[in-house]
């Protein structure tokens, strides 16, 4: 988990499943749930054919995407993510530091998805939550490994970096796992700027 931490994980109320030792808040962040899984919900406001966006439980927006049937799901994943950004005022960015929380956003995104398609047999779905101080992404697989960083993490060694990046950049991330269901959900927090 991340040690860079600009509030208390409590602020935000419990994480899903208990993930910060608190029990209670079954659901993940922005939207409906299956046993602790995003799950896609349809709503108003579609923004593709495989897309849907809506408020979602506290006030802030939420947008999910699924990948059944779809290839190239990482160069997908992230224009669904930019198109999200740009709906949410993130883009055009108006300053150096706005620019750079986008691109912190969209590596994630990229990261995420890759890492369910090396090691989870693809993602299922990708959801995006925003409120005002933060960006929650969570991607859906049925994969029953767990990510992790890999230790120690040695910068001149190709591959093996995603989840460090993942780490550095965000806030806090996690695994949700539901019991009787297949796979998990990986998500990932990132402070929107200042």
């Amino acid at each position: 988990m991340s040690t860079t931490r600009p509030y208390s994980p409590g602020d935000r109320g419990p994480e899903p499943g208990g993930a910060s030792g608190t029990p209670g808040g079954d659901a993940p962040a922005g939207g409906a749930s299956d046993g602790g899984v995003a799950v896609p919900t349809a709503s108003s406001g579609s923004s593709g054919p495989s897309g849907s966006s809506g408020p979602s439980g506290d006030g802030g927006q939420v947008r999910r995407l699924s990948f059944d049937g779809e290839s190239g799901v990482v160069p997908l994943a992230r224009d669904f993510t930019r198109q999200a950004l740009y709906a949410w005022g993130w883009l055009p960015a108006a300053t150096a530091d706005q620019r750079a929380a986008a691109e912190d956003v969209l590596l994630v995104v990229s990261e995420l998805v890759t890492n369910a398609c090396l090691h989870a047999e693809g993602p299922d779905h990708l959801a995006i939550t925003c409120d005002k101080k933060v960006i929650r992404v969570e991607v859906t697989d049925r994969g029953t490994g767990q990510p992790a960083p890999r230790t120690p993490h040695r910068a001149g060694r190709p591959g093996g970096h995603g989840m460090f990046i993942v780490q550095r950049l965000c806030l806090d991330w996690g695994v949700v796992r539901a019991p009787d269901v297949a796979g998990k959900t990986v998500w990932a927090e990132l402070g929107a700027p200042a």
